[in-house]
């Protein structure tokens, strides 16, 4: 899973970045300090991988991961090549969802593109440019359909029909991911690689000491993302950046000490998981604990192929014991000697916190 972290220049992205991956990302008071892409992979917090590891000491333990990919701050434009635009929007289009840092803290010595703070204007200068990009995709799509169609066949002008819809979803500056679809439409709309097809997480940065408070920035942030049905949530960069250089126990300290339960990367990894439909079944054994990440709705064969594809192609059944069941157990002989594991075919469906042993023959 790959998340592109994008905002305009100085809204706290890459300080964020840095926070998220430690990656060192440059964080500086000017645009475009962030030409090429940077690239960090973060591990999903999952407690029930501390709970197996105490119970079987394993070799190695491998938790479920996502990258997080610091694009360069967006300009008024950027659909038609300001600011480099062309090559940021080609990396937003390369990634699975979006994660939006909106600027909600004021400080003088931190310029602000558009001389002001005002998150919704902010958020619908990117959300127009990627509107924008589309525009010009679609039209270039609808042209080479029409072109196809002279041939005779009736495919070209369904076709022309489902894009001439989008088209006008778009022109009243509304983004794909928000327009009525079937399933079969949804799948021929990513096919396409639109940008507004892509999730969305709305981040508004604030400052430290906003941290429990409630700032009209961040009230007008949810209430814009709420209309456009996408998700919003709150952090403040510079203290996220302060603890990701703490140990567990300074960060818990921290975290105590600011009133907070967890911290807004944890928060926005759990939320980036749910956004795509995530879930993770687990392996556990004295060689290796391990989180797999599936969509929701994968069903045992597919789960199996994620291990390693001739455990796909070879299946024979799931052996599956909930993560719940386990702990309380004690052993995985334990629930066997119960009767608590399940024997699963090729239809099942596997759940998030399934442990599982695959049986397969290639």
């Amino acid at each position: 899973m790959k998340l592109g972290v994008v905002g305009l220049p100085n809204v706290g992205k890459s300080t964020l970045f840095n926070a998220i991956t430690k990656a060192g990302a440059q964080a500086a008071n000017y645009p475009f300090c962030t030409i090429e892409p940077n690239e960090g992979v973060v591990a999903v917090a999952d407690h029930r991988l501390d709970v197996l590891n105490e119970m079987y000491h394993p070799k190695s333990l491998v938790p479920a991961v996502i990258k997080f990919v610091d694009i360069a701050g967006l300009v008024r434009g950027a659909y038609r090549g300001e600011g480099l635009g062309n090559k940021f929007l080609a990396h937003i289009r390369e990634v699975d969802a979006i994660v939006h840092v909106v600027r909600c803290f004021e400080d003088m010595n931190i310029v602000h593109v558009d001389g002001s703070v005002d998150p919704v204007r902010d958020m619908d200068t990117i959300n127009l440019e990627l509107i924008y990009a589309d525009l010009e995709t679609i039209d270039r799509r609808i042209d080479k359909a029409k072109k196809n169609s002279k041939s005779g066949d009736k495919k070209y002008l369904v076709e022309i029909e489902f894009l001439e819809r989008i088209k006008a979803h778009l022109d009243d500056m509304k983004p794909v991911r928000s327009m009525e679809m079937t399933e079969d439409e949804r799948k021929a709309a990513d096919e396409l690689f639109l940008l507004t097809t892509k999730p969305v997480i709305y981040v508004a940065n604030i400052s430290e000491d906003e941290i429990g408070t409630e700032p009209e920035a961040v009230k007008a942030l949810y209430e814009q993302a709420a209309k456009e049905g996408a998700e919003a949530m709150t952090v403040c960069a510079k203290v996220e950046e302060e603890l990701s250089e703490l140990s567990d126990e300074e960060k818990a300290a921290f975290l105590e000490d600011l009133g907070i339960g967890e911290s807004g990367l944890d928060k926005l990894v759990r939320a980036s998981y749910s956004l795509l439909g995530l879930i993770s079944f687990l392996t556990a054994g004295t060689d290796e604990v391990r989180a797999w990440t599936i969509t929701k709705g994968t069903k045992a064969p597919g789960a199996a192929g994620k291990i390693h594809t001739d455990f796909e192609r070879g299946f024979i059944r799931a052996e599956v014991v909930p993560y719940e069941t386990l702990v309380r157990e004690g052993s995985l002989n334990a629930c066997k000697d119960k009767g608590l594991v399940r024997s699963e075919g090729k239809d099942y469906v596997v759940q998030d916190g399934d442990i599982i042993v695959f049986r397969f023959n290639v």
